[in-house]
């Protein structure tokens, strides 16, 4: 008997912990809340201008060191209860953990600032010591870091009250948004009584069959119908509370707050979309050649997404390890070896079921060293590509364990240099190997995914950057919402409009790959004869996280998001 196919896996979580009623997550919960007392005071040793009695040095280095400790256990725990949560957002044990978790860490948005304060206060004397003193000077970046965002702080009592407000304000709004889209469905055959979720709908985007694609699309604005007074509510409360927030802090434009987020400039953040917007025309010119080739007069929004080509190979999830992995070796026996190790030890989730988030994320687990890929599996190529492009951003974390946890944050425009890559290494060694027909089909699904991320992201900062500046002044309306998201939609190439999304409080956010087309660029240094790793690929990526500029800790792809590089 033939041996039944491999289902696409449920991640384990017990290396972590065993669940919220394991000893050791308690225990990691008390030591947080216990460690947070002990920061602040050390903090109120030094605010206000008093001087500690072992001197300011050595009450910087202890710190950093408390810093780190706290890092490491907030990142892990609310890693835990965000993966747990968005594996099955109906459940009220995550939520009640989510919320305990944030509850314990709200001293720590009031430290932060008050850390902050204190080296403005001895901003000469902290310069000194980064200049001076080895043991200070590793955390120089972070430093500065902090001396940046404190000339973007309220007090240390309302930066306080503004963590607490955010948990039942632009928090909740989006966990609001996350539980609607991840469980609304419809009926989708009368006949069996089959039901279809968001997630599902979407996957049907890619089926050969038009009248599949078709059905799947009329549904899921059905469905996207039925949710939309809600979701509209979501998104105006987010922006909302960021623009009152982001006024408060005294910048100019929310955009301002993205731009250094991503540590950019409006100078940069202004090339890359005109650059973005230069080749507009030939992803039209490619758009209509697709319909061409497909004997339509003009593509309907569920044609975007179609398979060309008569050898549109579907995978196994087998197939998808197996042709991930061994892709990597070609490029990196490191890499490949930690993708099967991923694999091997259940690290990724890719079943699609209800309650499950949509989209794709990698998140880490710095308490154990470990990470975790969300991603939904349809057994389109887009699936190999998808986990290829995580496993990337998981690698790069790998490559980072071992750092300070102070050394871990990087912004969303380093993140998608390994994922991308990575996808890529996987992609063009699977178009060598291709038969002519099977080309045809790989280079448009190619096609696809670059007029997604230069073409239909352009649109939803479009959307964004318009919904920024009206949320200053009104709420806006679902039908105001729809009318805005269709007129950015046209505004690149034209279209119907997709279903609602919320994002996060950056815009900017939507245009990480955009800014990452680089490793598209530097396949060409290593695609004739052995592949060889970049030899500057890794000191490149940790020069993002202990660079000159401001940045933030970032989430993407529909959830806590921690990225990385080759």
């Amino acid at each position: 008997m033939a041996e039944a196919e491999k289902k696409p896996p449920r991640w384990s979580l017990d290396s972590v912990f065993r669940g919220f009623e394991d000893p050791a997550y308690g225990a990691a919960k008390e030591n947080l809340g216990r460690l947070a007392a002990e920061y602040l005071a050390h903090l109120d040793r030094a605010s206000g201008g008093k001087l500690p009695p072992e001197g300011f040095a050595s009450w910087l280095a202890g710190a950093l060191s408390l810093q780190e400790r706290l890092s490491t256990l907030a990142r892990t725990l609310e890693a835990y209860c965000g993966v747990v949560y968005t594996t099955d957002t109906s459940n009220p044990k995550a939520m009640a953990e989510i919320n305990a978790v944030e509850e314990i860490s709200l001293p720590l948005a009031k430290a932060s600032v008050i850390f902050a304060d204190i080296l403005a206060s001895r901003e000469a004397e902290t310069r000194s010591l980064i200049e001076g003193d080895s043991s200070i000077g590793r955390f120089a970046f972070h430093l500065e870091d902090a001396l940046f965002w404190q000339k973007k702080s309220l007090s240390p009592a309302e930066e306080d009250l503004a963590a607490d407000l955010a948990r039942s304000g632009a928090d909740a709004w989006g966990r609001l948004q996350e539980q609607l889209t991840s469980s609304a469905d419809c009926l989708w055959d009368e006949a069996t009584g089959e039901r279809k979720t968001l997630v599902e709908l979407r996957s049907l985007a890619f089926d050969p069959d038009r009248s599949v694609r078709e059905k799947a699309f009329r549904k899921e604005q059905e469905v996207c119908r039925s949710v939309e007074l809600s979701v509209a509510a979501c998104i105006n409360g987010i922006k909302g509370a960021n623009h009152t927030m982001n006024s408060r802090r005294s910048w100019e434009a929310d955009l301002d707050k993205a731009v250094a987020q991503g540590r950019l400039s409006r100078k940069a953040l202004s090339a890359l979309i005109g650059a973005m917007e230069e080749t507009l025309p030939h992803w039209r010119r490619y758009l209509k050649a697709k319909a061409r080739l497909m004997g339509l007069p003009a593509l309907k929004f569920y044609d975007l997404f179609a398979p060309v080509g008569s050898a549109s190979p579907s995978y196994s999830w087998e197939d998808v390890e197996r042709t991930v992995v061994e892709n990597f070796e070609s490029f990196s026996p490191r890499l490949a070896g930690f993708a099967r190790r991923a694999f091997d030890s259940s690290w990724i989730d890719a079943e699609s079921r209800n309650g499950k988030v949509g989209g794709a994320y990698c998140t880490d687990m710095p308490l154990v060293k470990e990470t975790r890929v969300l991603c939904n599996f349809d057994g389109s190529f887009n699936t190999v590509t998808t986990v290829a492009h995580e496993l990337g951003h998981a690698f790069h974390s790998w490559v980072l364990k071992d750092e300070s946890s102070l050394h871990q944050d990087y912004p969303m425009t380093l993140a998608e240099t390994a994922s991308i890559f990575a996808e890529t290494i996987v992609f063009h060694s699977v178009l060598e190997k291709a038969s002519p027909e099977e080309k045809l089909t790989l280079l448009e699904a190619h096609l696809q995914d670059g007029c997604q991320i230069l073409v239909d992201i352009l649109s939803r900062f479009y959307f964004e950057t318009s919904l920024l500046e009206s949320r200053a002044k009104a709420e806006a309306s679902a039908e105001e919402l729809k009318e805005k998201m269709l007129a950015a939609q046209r505004r690149p190439r034209g279209g119907r409009v997709p279903p609602l999304h919320v994002a996060g409080e950056a815009p900017l956010l939507q245009l990480r790959p955009g800014l990452l087309q680089l490793p598209l660029c530097l396949r060409p240094a290593f695609r004739h004869g052995p592949l060889r790793p970049v030899p500057t690929g890794r000191p490149l990526l940790r020069l993002g996280v202990r660079g000159p500029a401001p940045g933030n800790r970032t989430h993407g792809r529909g959830g806590p998001y921690q990225a990385g590089g080759l």
